[in-house]
C-alpha cells in the first residue's frame, strides 16, 4: 500500500507505540488527582509531558492544555475565549474561508449566539492576504483565527505577521497549526499567537489527544466544567496519551528539517511528472508558499471520487480534502473559496507525502494517474 493521505492521519511512530504499550500494560494507572503516592507519580507524568510540549513550542507548561484533538483545542479556543473575552463590547470575530471545518463549525456557533462574524476569502492561490485581514480588524474585534497552514492545499497563511498585528490592536489571536507541526518550524516565537491548536496524529501520534496553547493573561470558558488542566477542561487526563504525544512532537520537531527537504523533493518530483505526462491538470494553490508534503492537483473534466476509488483499488490511498468532511457530496469549502467551480472542486484531490515515502511510490502514482486519469475522464462524458 501506498499511503499518501498523511494530512488525514500519520502513521503513529514506532517509539510512540512502545511508549503507550508500555504505560498500558505495567501499571501506573493512577488519576493524577488524587493524593496518594499512585495519584502522586501520574501527577508528575502529566507535568513532565506538560514541560516536554511547553519546551517544543516555546511557551510555557502552565499554559499547556490538553483535549481529545485539534477539533475540540479549536472549539475550546473559539468559543471558550469569546464567552471569556474582558471587553463584553468586542463582539466581532474575524477568521478566513478557508479554514478547518472544526474552525468554521466553532465560529458558525458564535455567530448564533450573537457574534458578528466575517470571513475573509482567499485570493485565488488559497492564501488570505495580509491587508484584506487586516482590514477586518476594528475597534469591536474580539478574536481573529488564521490557520498556520491549510490542511487541503498545503497553503501556509500569514499567521506570523497577523499575530503581530492582533497583539498592536488588542486583539485575541488563534491559528490552528494541526497541519503546520512537523512540516515547517513551529514556536511561539515565530507566530505570536495567543491560543494555538494541535493535533497528535498528524505528527506521528495516537489519535484521541490534542492540545490548546492558553498563553499566559488569557482565560478561556471551559466546554465541559471541572478543575482539571486549570479548570479550562474537566475530566480525567490521558497520561498515556500525553505522554505520547509529547514523545512524537519531540521527534517530528528535532527531525523536521530532515522531513521537510526528503518529502519537498518528492512532492516536486510528483507534481512535474504530472503535468508532463497528464494532460488537463493543475496545481491548486501554486505559487503560493506551502508546506512540503501536500499536493492538490485539479484534474479537469474527472469526477475526483471515481479517480480516487481507482487509485484505493490499486493500493493509493489518497484524499479528496479535509478528512473531517469526507462522506459528503458538498464540493470542498476551500477550493470554492479560491474560487474553483463545483465541478473543479469536485475534480480535484489531495496528495499528502510522509517520511516513509520513497521515489518508487512516486512513479508508481505517476503511472497510476498517467493510465486511469483518460478512464475517468471518458467515463465522465
Amino acid at each position: 500500500m501506498i499511503y499518501w493521505d498523511h494530512n488525514a492521519a500519520a502513521p503513529v511512530r514506532a517509539e510512540v507505540a512502545s511508549l503507550l504499550a508500555r504505560a498500558f500494560s505495567q501499571g501506573g494507572h493512577g488519576n493524577a488527582s488524587s493524593v496518594h503516592a499512585a495519584g502522586r507519580e501520574a501527577r508528575a507524568r502529566l507535568d513532565a509531558a506538560r514541560a516536554r510540549v511547553a519546551r517544543v513550542l516555546g511557551c510555557e507548561p502552565k499554559e499547556i492544555c490538553f483535549t481529545a484533538s485539534g477539533s475540540e483545542a479549536d472549539a475550546l479556543a473559539l468559543v471558550g475565549a469569546f464567552h471569556a473575552r474582558p471587553v463584553a463590547e468586542r463582539r466581532r470575530v474575524v477568521t478566513s474561508s478557508v479554514e478547518h471545518p472544526a474552525l468554521l463549525g466553532a465560529v458558525a456557533r458564535l455567530e448564533r449566539e450573537g457574534a458578528q462574524v466575517e470571513r475573509v476569502a482567499p485570493g485565488a492561490d488559497g492564501r488570505v492576504r495580509e491587508e484584506d485581514l487586516l482590514a477586518a480588524l476594528t475597534p469591536d474585534t474580539a478574536l481573529c483565527s488564521l490557520m498556520w497552514a491549510n490542511n487541503e492545499t498545503g497553503v501556509v497563511q500569514p499567521a506570523a505577521e497577523i499575530s503581530r498585528a492582533c497583539r498592536k490592536q488588542g486583539v485575541l489571536f488563534h491559528t490552528d497549526a494541526v497541519q503546520a507541526a512537523g512540516k515547517v518550524p513551529l514556536s511561539l516565537r515565530e507566530v505570536d499567537a495567543d491560543l494555538l491548536s494541535l493535533s497528535a496524529h498528524k505528527f506521528g501520534g495516537p489519535s484521541g489527544v490534542g492540545v490548546l496553547v492558553v498563553r499566559k493573561g488569557v482565560d478561556v470558558q471551559a466546554l465541559t466544567p471541572g478543575h482539571q488542566e486549570g479548570g479550562r477542561r474537566g475530566g480525567t487526563q490521558n497520561i498515556p496519551h500525553a505522554e505520547a504525544l509529547a514523545l512524537a512532537l519531540e521527534l517530528a520537531a528535532s527531525e523536521q528539517p530532515q522531513v521537510a527537504s526528503h518529502v519537498g523533493a518528492l512532492r516536486d518530483a510528483f507534481e512535474q511528472a504530472v503535468l508532463a505526462e497528464v494532460p488537463g491538470v493543475a496545481v491548486n494553490g501554486a505559487g503560493a508558499p506551502r508546506v512540503p508534503n501536500t499536493s492538490n492537483l485539479r484534474f479537469d473534466g474527472v469526477e475526483g471520487e471515481a479517480l480516487l476509488i481507482a487509485l484505493d483499488l490499486e493500493g493509493i490511498c489518497v484524499s479528496m480534502g479535509a478528512a473531517c468532511a469526507s462522506g459528503t457530496l458538498t464540493p470542498s469549502h476551500v477550493l470554492r473559496a479560491m474560487g474553483l467551480t463545483a465541478a473543479e472542486a469536485r475534480g480535484s484531490l489531495r496528495f499528502s507525502l510522509g517520511s516513509e515515502t520513497r521515489e518508487d511510490d512516486v512513479r508508481q502514482v505517476v503511472d497510476a494517474l498517467r493510465r486511469h486519469v483518460p478512464t475517468v475522464r471518458a467515463l465522465a462524458g
